[in-house]
């Protein structure tokens, strides 16, 4: 995300001097992407942010995938991965399980309510998509307040703790990339052009260093082996100890409130909703907007196969009209693999008919190579959704 910050206390040049007000000096770490040819911030500890004193295996969550075979569209129930009183004993991070994963994506679901360990996810970036709840994500490079709705980004590397205020609901977008607006949004140097539906504005960083004193910190690191791979490091001092950092390289929250829906006079294709992407991968959002105003439009999409994607939809609002008589309903997920027709069910093209307005609230990642069902996404498959645009039962 090329959008200069600064925050907290900075020498007047880089890579030069900066001391304490008892004259010491403060360690200067640059965080960078690509072998220090792209985003970069630099960040000044009070202590040496490389210092560990103990490293053990950490077991991750089951992250074991199985092909989506037989080729079939699937639904995916996520309200019902987690019992009620859940909530309670999770945490954003350890609570995860993985609903659907390829090469370059891994897709997980969450419900939890405790404060997270301090993590690093040092494969990807993440994109988290916040369903319901609110609280603050803290990390290395400060406070990052949170609330339904939003996007959490947070780059590949990036040290922080989930703190809820209650129960969250958490949509996990985990890249093995980085994850940035869609490019043709962007200028050759970075900024978001005016037909960007969002813009700088609507981008929220921290804004002040979250300083704590704390020795022997453990921290969660994921990181790459076979298939993936987690480590417990412990730090002699806490991580958050910047008092300052500066770049293009943060975190951030976006709200999906804020994206700008583009609206014609036919019905617009899925790149129209796009907000960001990553390696082999985009996602969108499907926001309350008016629809196709044409007088002889049909509002509801045609049907379509993406013959070289997978579409994963997951319904986080409003009232989805092209999917009614499906059985899906918020927080379900619909997976529509490459190769394979899909659209609206039956009935809802002829209803959609003189609509101006669509309520509707979904976020769809769209993947360039075949996904796989995970333990979460095989829990909780609704096995009839595959035919119910012939309105019969399974075999």
């Amino acid at each position: 995300m090329a959008y200069y910050r600064k925050v907290g206390s900075l020498p007047p040049k880089r890579h030069t001097q900066h001391r304490t007000p008892e004259g010491g000096l403060y360690f200067e770490e640059l965080m960078g992407e690509e072998g220090f040819s792209s985003d970069s911030s630099l960040l000044y500890h009070r202590t040496i942010p490389s210092a560990i004193v103990d490293a053990e295996p950490w077991a991750l969550p089951d992250q074991a995938t199985e092909p989506n075979h037989p080729l079939k569209p699937r639904h995916l129930k996520l309200h019902d991965l987690f019992a009620a009183d859940a909530a309670q004993h999770l945490d954003v991070v350890t609570g995860r399980r993985l609903v659907l994963a390829n090469t370059d994506v891994r897709i997980s679901y969450v419900v939890a309510a405790g404060t997270s360990p301090l993590y690093r996810n040092g494969i990807g970036d993440e994109c988290v998509y916040v369903e319901s709840g609110r609280g603050v994500v803290e990390t290395v490079f400060g406070a990052l307040p949170f609330r339904e709705g939003d996007y959490v980004l947070l780059p590949r590397a990036t040290t922080h703790r989930w703190v809820p205020e209650g129960p969250v609901r958490a949509y996990v977008i985990e890249a093995n990339s980085h994850i940035t607006p869609a490019r043709r949004y962007l200028s050759k140097f970075g900024q978001l052009l005016e037909h960007a539906p969002f813009c700088e504005r609507d981008l929220h960083g921290p804004g002040e260093p979250l300083l704590v004193e704390e020795k022997n910190v453990e921290v969660l690191v994921k990181h790459r082996g076979n298939p993936v791979a987690g480590t417990r490091f412990v730090y002699p001092e806490h991580p958050f100890d910047v008092v300052g950092w500066d770049g293009c390289l943060y975190p951030y929250t976006f709200n999906i409130a804020d994206f700008e829906p583009v609206t014609g006079r036919v019905h617009q294709p899925p790149p129209a909703h796009q907000v960001f992407e990553g390696h082999n991968f985009v996602i969108c959002n499907f926001v309350p907007r008016k629809v196709d105003y044409h007088p002889l439009a049909i509002p509801v999409p045609y049907y379509h196969a993406n013959v070289d994607s997978d579409e994963v939809m997951f319904y986080c609002g409003g009232d989805y009209g092209a999917r009614k008589g499906s059985g899906i309903g918020q927080g379900s997920v619909s997976l529509h693999p490459g190769g394979h027709s899909h659209g609206p069910q039956p009935g809802a093209y002829e209803r959609s008919i003189g609509a101006e307005f669509f309520d509707e609230l979904a976020v769809m990642v769209d993947t360039f190579n075949p996904l796989e069902l995970g333990e979460g996404g095989r829990a909780v498959e609704d096995e009839g959704y595959a035919w119910t645009w012939a309105r019969k039962e399974p075999a």
